[in-house]
């Protein structure tokens, strides 16, 4: 097996799919533009979604990058050797080209080839989809255990497993999906062997996910059904991170992935707690990658998260012993570590620095307040005999004042008082689950879903911001979009609220170009050509080096990979339904087409 850095991965990888005739795309933000169905980029096929539905990408149907993704489903568990929230995942795809012989073939080949990671095939274990009665048309996949035997893996080897284990997708409500297969490597000594009945199913502990091929041969429907996709498609995902760390025969957070970040926390603070150590890591890998994307600290949606992640790495800081503000410090590392590879990390370096900094004092004075509003409940709480602060009272210390639990507790029990965490728990769970209704409604609907009534919002967001740079200036650029099939948000770049007269100065400029019926003219260039005509470049470079241009008559020419429109005609009266503040410098608009 061979030893590698994470760079040294993640470029053997893009070069060998390169080599099988798959085209370098870039990553896309972590903040998807064209499906407002989940918060983040959860997965490398998350932005192609369009394209695995049948639309032509302008680099053709074999396409190979490194993609930023987001999960925090499991940010409580973040701390142990493999959790995190930000990674790096290596993907290829077949764009209704080649399929599962090529796809698994090829998997195998990079895995064990000498020239490639040379990790012994005894090593290397694979699951394949067990079937499932409720799914009609997706039956066990028979023909992948088939393909795996004839490459090399014995049939002892080869499991079959359920649906949650072996199916994947959509990345929203609706959507690609399909089985897949995936690739373990076995942690139990050479010498002494599996035990009997021990194996990817079963023992997470001694079997690591390394590769994930994903046979996109279906869409999910909104009413839950199934059925064909038009082409059939290949989606692969290799966590950087976690095959770093097996070739490297180290935990994630011991990689040189990792390593130069939990030095630089352990300069500042105290060398022992690992664990706070890591989420501090985890945590401010994440907000680098997330303020570079144009995200802000906010109370709501992707600021909401950023937020957290930024107070949590603070409270795990003074576990450390860290007093000063250091948030700043651990960003500049991960914007050295990886800004050659991520470029909008080294552009946006003094935002990163001046957010987490911003971010952090901030902070600070929300904990003096919950700290004030503690010692006003102290001397009532002292007069319970039972000595316990309820945990409806330390919800609305976390709730309202954003006090965390954990620093509730320990002044309770430096006061000689305990905390009722069971019934903390149940108001945190009451709120997520309310939180959790929150979004889904929010969110509800999507491309996939209403394809043509976001088709013609998504077209109307290119009409506002042309008509916001003319009104407003220049300096007007998206700092995100989210649309369902009631309405469009558009968040932009400027200082100061906008009057009534700006407003109305906006509608009344878009709705006269939908008056023009214009056409929407869409042209494939380089990046370069697409700047030099004046194209507006949404979140900067991320199509890749051929990309598509949308021009509407002399009003607008972006560059953008979403659903649009022939002609603006089809659009309806535009009207502004609500402008707002989304976070500091950005402001929000919210439209509906009547």
């Amino acid at each position: 097996m061979r030893r590698m850095t994470g760079a040294e991965l993640r470029r053997a990888y893009i070069e060998f799919f390169k080599g099988k005739g798959h085209v370098e795309i870039r990553s896309a933000p972590l903040v998807p533009e064209n499906d407002p169905t989940v918060l983040f980029t959860t997965a490398g096929m998350h932005p192609l979604v369009p394209f695995l539905l049948g639309e032509r990408h302008p680099a053709g149907k074999r396409l190979v990058n490194a993609q930023k993704c987001m999960r925090t489903d499991d940010i409580d568990e973040v701390g142990d050797a493999v959790h995190h929230t930000f990674f790096e995942m290596l993907g290829n795809w077949s764009l209704g080209d080649y399929f599962k012989e090529e796809a698994i073939a090829w998997s195998y080949e990079f895995l064990t080839g000498r020239e490639w990671l040379d990790i012994d095939p005894a090593r290397l274990w694979v699951s394949c989809f067990a079937g499932d009665p409720a799914l009609s048309g997706a039956p066990r996949d028979t023909e992948a255990a088939e393909i795996w035997a004839r490459v090399g893996i014995p049939a002892e080897r080869i499991v079959f497993l359920p649906k949650k284990d072996n199916w994947w997708g959509p990345a929203g409500q609706t959507g690609p999906c399909g089985p897949d297969t995936e690739m373990f490597f076995c942690t139990y000594p050479a010498q002494s062997g599996v035990p009997d009945g021990k194996n990817p199913g079963n023992d997470p502990e001694h079997f690591t996910e390394v590769w994930n091929d994903v046979f996109m041969q279906y869409n999910k429907n909104a009413d839950g059904t199934y059925t064909p996709l038009a082409q059939r498609n290949v989606d692969t995902g290799l966590g950087l991170d976690r095959v770093t760390a097996v070739l490297q025969g180290t935990d994630d957070y011991s990689t040189d992935l990792f390593a130069p970040i939990m030095e630089r926390i352990t300069e500042l603070g105290s060398d022992g707690d690992v664990r706070s150590k890591r989420i501090i890591a985890d945590h401010m890998r994440a907000a680098a990658f997330l303020i570079a994307d144009g995200v802000r600290p906010a109370r709501v949606d992707q600021g909401y998260v950023l937020r957290r992640l930024i107070r949590r790495a603070v409270r795990f800081g003074k576990k450390l012993g860290i007093e000063e503000a250091f948030t700043h410090k651990v960003g500049e590392v991960v914007v050295d570590m990886f800004g050659d590879v991520y470029p909008e990390l080294k552009q946006n370096a003094g935002e990163i620095r001046e957010t987490l900094e911003r971010e952090e004092e901030q902070f600070g004075k929300t904990l003096a307040q919950g700290l004030r509003e503690f010692e006003k409940l102290l001397p009532n709480l002292l007069r319970n005999p039972n000595k316990e602060m309820s945990g409806r009272l330390a919800f609305r210390l976390y709730d309202t004042y954003g006090f965390p639990i954990e620093m509730t507790r320990d002044l309770a029990e430096e006061a000689g008082m305990t905390v009722d965490m069971a019934g903390f728990e149940t108001a945190y769970g009451k709120h997520q689950e309310l939180s959790r209704k929150g979004a889904e409604q929010k969110f509800s609907g999507g491309l996939a879903d209403h394809s043509e009534v976001v088709t013609r919002l998504h077209t109307a967001t290119h009409l506002l911001q042309a008509a916001l740079r003319r009104v407003l200036g220049d300096h007007v650029a998206q700092r995100g979009s989210n649309i369902t099939a009631e309405r469009l948000r558009f968040d932009f770049v400027h200082p100061d609220k906008m009057t009534p007269e700006q407003i109305a100065e906006v509608e009344k400029l878009v709705n006269e170009q939908i008056a023009r019926k214009l056409d929407v003219r869409v042209e494939e260039m380089s990046v370069e050509q697409a700047k030099a005509s004046g194209a507006i470049a949404v979140f900067g470079e991320k199509y890749g080096d051929v990309v598509k241009v949308y021009t509407v008559g002399d009003f607008s020419k972006e560059i953008c990979g979403g659903p649009h429109v022939t002609n603006i005609g089809e659009l309806g009266r535009f009207r502004i339904t609500k402008e707002q503040s989304s976070s500091a410098g950005i402001r929000r608009i919210r439209a509906v087409l009547e």
